[in-house]
């Protein structure tokens, strides 16, 4: 009974196991993302040790933001238009040159915080190309059958190396310095472009040619026809720019709850480890056929964490809500990402995946920027409870606005 019950708990790692290209994907991934994470603990360390200002720190954000958003249109026509094992060979050698230019930097001593911010949006624009491009490759990895579970075996990864990668890189900071945080980063792409190269051909490139601004026309038009698409889409946006209060972080360590920067550490590492335990458990999630209604119930469920989070006074209790919110957050990720690419057509998947790159990006970044507003005029409990409460408002509006996201069956 017990070991039935933990099948059907269970994330489907069969993908894993069939299919020998996915695996090399996966583990390559898994070892160059814990490097990307260290470099992305590594850069705001090395900003604020060269000027002593949060401000020169937070327009890293702005930064990354702009050509993140930008890039993530056209990144999805050129995995579209081409190869993607060639795209993702070409996104790798590029990030890994972006790294070797900060180790550089590092290793001759105080870079100008320009050059740093230069790189920085180079990366992220790579990135905006990458990211989709990684995904949109599944499916011909591990078929339409395999596919929910190798989509949650996708996440377990990004969200291990979200608490992994920001220890080991503190580590690694604080005992060999930031020459040797970026030099690692730059040494684990070796991984992820090895596993890239023995990947098979995957597609062809595109015989019509498309112009570039008529192939991103195409993919806008074909999202703004799938209704349960945008919904997913405003339900996610709903839940990151209200409801994702990472920017008062730093406050609430500093004075409710006293804990230093140990405990700022921990409350940014809570949400993906309550993600990465989800996505663990979420063989019946990604089974069931009533995809969106687990989406509309699980951001409900964030909601409610949230708003419980912010009359949080323990570090502990905090800490497990934010765990309680990651985990929701996994579950709608789960779904949201399964139903997008089983309606996307092979020809448009690296289109609707990078508009959906560009919402999970852009949606926490806005965040931030509500949060700060809020909790500047009326305290961080107050932008805490608040965007809790308006991201369940928001989540009932796109729910009203979006009724086949409810009512979407896989067998439809």
């Amino acid at each position: 009974m017990a070991s039935r019950a933990f099948r059907t708990l269970a994330v489907d790692a069969r993908s894993l196991r069939e299919s020998r290209p996915f695996r090399r994907l996966f583990v390559g991934q898994l070892i160059s993302l814990i490097g990307r994470q260290i470099t992305l603990v590594a850069v705001p360390f090395q900003v604020y040790s060269l000027t002593r200002s949060a401000l020169d720190v937070g327009l890293l954000g702005i930064v990354q933001a702009v050509p993140l958003v930008c890039g993530s249109l056209g990144g999805g026509a050129i995995a579209d238009r081409f190869d993607r094992r060639r795209v993702l060979i070409v996104t790798q050698l590029c990030l890994a040159t972006c790294s070797g230019l900060l180790a550089l930097g590092a290793f001759i001593g105080h870079p100008a915080l320009l050059e740093i911010y230069a790189v920085v949006a180079l990366a992220a624009l790579v990135g905006a190309v990458d990211a989709p491009t990684r995904t949109a490759i599944i499916p011909n990895l591990v078929g339409i059958d395999r596919l929910p579970g190798a989509l949650s075996l996708n996440i377990v990864l990004f969200q291990t190396t979200l608490v992994a990668g920001p220890a080991i890189g503190g580590l690694v900071i604080a005992h060999l310095g930031l020459p040797a945080a970026y030099s690692v980063d730059v040494l684990t792409f070796s991984a992820a472009l090895t596993a890239v190269v023995l990947l098979p051909a995957q597609g062809r490139s595109s015989l019509e040619r498309e112009r570039p601004v008529a192939a991103i026309l195409r993919g806008l038009s074909f999202a703004r026809r799938q209704p349960v698409i945008l919904g997913g889409f405003a339900m996610d946006l709903a839940a990151m720019i209200f409801g994702l209060p990472r920017a008062v972080f730093p406050v609430l360590a500093a004075t409710t709850f006293n804990a230093g920067a140990q405990g700022l550490g921990l409350l940014y590492a809570a949400p993906g480890l309550g993600a990465v335990i989800a996505a663990l458990t979420s063989g019946a999630v990604a089974r069931s056929r009533r995809l969106g209604r687990i989406i509309v119930v699980a951001i409900f469920a964030w909601g409610l964490a949230i708003i419980a989070f912010g009359f949080a006074r323990s570090l502990w209790v905090a800490l497990l809500l934010l765990a309680v919110a990651g985990g929701a957050d996994s579950f709608s990720a789960v779904c949201r990402t399964t139903i997008m690419q089983r309606i996307a057509p092979d020809e448009l998947r690296g289109r609707l995946t990078a508009l959906y790159f560009m919402v999970v990006t852009g949606g926490p970044n806005l965040g931030d920027v509500e949060t700060g507003i809020v909790a500047n005029a009326f305290g961080a409990e107050v932008a805490i409870v608040t965007g809790g409460a308006l991201c369940i408002v928001g989540l009932g509006a796109a729910a009203v606005a979006f009724p086949s996201v409810w009512r979407y069956r896989t067998d439809d």
